[in-house]
């Protein structure tokens, strides 16, 4: 074999070594891209559902409107009231004479199709304007104490004394508070959301706010212990002249209140009165001195007082903390956790530190 038949040879040779290196590497590559698939695929077969975030279901409390705090009459005189179901939080304080007054709190109630009429409206007491405060809520009432004056001046409330606005008649097309002729006063004022909405547009106030919630509220349904309180009857003595019971309705979860031994019923809807959660705290009250000496009280609500949480027919035994004015009260149990609040509206109960509250 002659020296050029070698080197074409050769060539040919290292050509065919070459195009098999080649044709290696792709059977190798596409081999393994399969493979690879076919290990995603199988990943992906074994890979468990990842469990949802828990979702902020909350109804009763959300969005950025303010507060709304009305102070309402609790007199037998000014009974029946006006949309109490629309507020999701009411506080009952005792006041002078053995009454109670009752401040209701609204939140996002939509008056784009129909006004909400609220009352009938009553004056101030300066420890209603500290559990205003504590929920960032306007504050709307008719006339005021002097020491609820002095809390306007130096706690910085967004106030609404109704006192300049109350016409004395009957509800015109441009009235913001009024008079009905129903009831006779001072158990007759009147306002709205939309109305004070108006006034605050007039005052500048700010109507949104980011102020958390009072309350714990959890989605899920908060329940007790077998072996908890029984509490399908609450019975809550302000004093010889007035009494408060609730009854627990198992099949609706909430309960019927009633007020110096009578259903109390919605002026506006005619429904009953009812709710979710019964919070029940017990602190002490004195007569306060002022300059009109009648017999207005004084509340020592800066403590940790003791109290109850009540619902589903069950009650269980709380802490109340409260440091300073504007100060969120904190709910919290017997070990010291903040407890955890079904989704739905409450009624704050205040009452004097020996009241024999009892449960059936």
């Amino acid at each position: 074999m002659d020296k050029k038949m070698k080197i074409y040879i050769g060539i040919v040779v290292v050509i065919v070594i070459v195009l098999i290196g080649i044709l290696s590497v792709k059977i190798f590559h596409k081999s393994e891209k399969v493979e690879n698939v076919g290990l995603k695929e199988n990943e992906e077969m074994r890979e468990e559902p990842q469990p949802e975030e828990p979702k902020n279901d909350i109804k009763i409390f959300k969005g950025k409107d303010r507060p709304i705090a009305f102070m309402i009459d609790n007199n037998v005189n000014a009974q029946p009231h006006s949309n109490l179901n629309k507020a999701y939080l009411i506080y009952e304080i005792i006041v002078e004479g053995g009454e109670t007054r009752l401040m209701a709190l609204f939140k996002g109630v939509d008056t784009s199709k129909e006004d909400v009429t609220v009352g009938p409206i009553r004056s101030a007491r300066h420890y209603f304007i500290d559990y205003a405060l504590e929920n960032d809520a306007i504050y709307a009432h008719l006339g005021q104490s002097p020491k609820a004056e002095e809390y306007v001046q130096n706690f910085n409330v967004a106030d609404i004394n109704g006192q300049i606005y109350d016409t004395g008649k009957a509800r015109s097309s441009n009235s913001l508070y009024w008079r009905e002729k129903s009831k006779k006063a001072p158990h007759n004022a009147y306002t709205s959301i939309n109305s004070i909405m108006q006034i605050c547009k007039k005052k500048n106030y700010t109507t949104t706010s980011t102020k958390k919630s009072l309350l714990n509220y959890v989605a899920k349904e908060v329940t007790f212990e077998e072996t908890a309180q029984v509490a399908n009857r609450v019975n809550i003595p302000y004093g010889t002249s007035h009494h408060v019971q609730y009854v627990y309705n198992s099949e609706t979860g909430r309960y019927t209140r009633y007020s110096k031994g009578k259903k109390q019923t919605d002026e506006a809807t005619g429904e009953d009165i009812t709710t979710k959660n019964i919070i029940v705290s017990f602190i002490k009250n004195v007569t306060l001195e002022d300059k009109e000496d009648k017999g207005r009280q004084e509340l020592d609500n800066f403590t940790n007082a003791n109290g109850y949480y009540i619902t589903n027919g069950k009650a269980t035994k709380i802490i109340c903390q409260k440091q300073f004015v504007g100060g969120q009260t904190k709910y919290v149990d017997l070990a010291g956790n903040e407890i955890e609040v079904n989704d739905g509206n409450t009624w704050i109960n205040i009452c004097p530190i020996d009241a024999n509250v009892t449960f059936e």
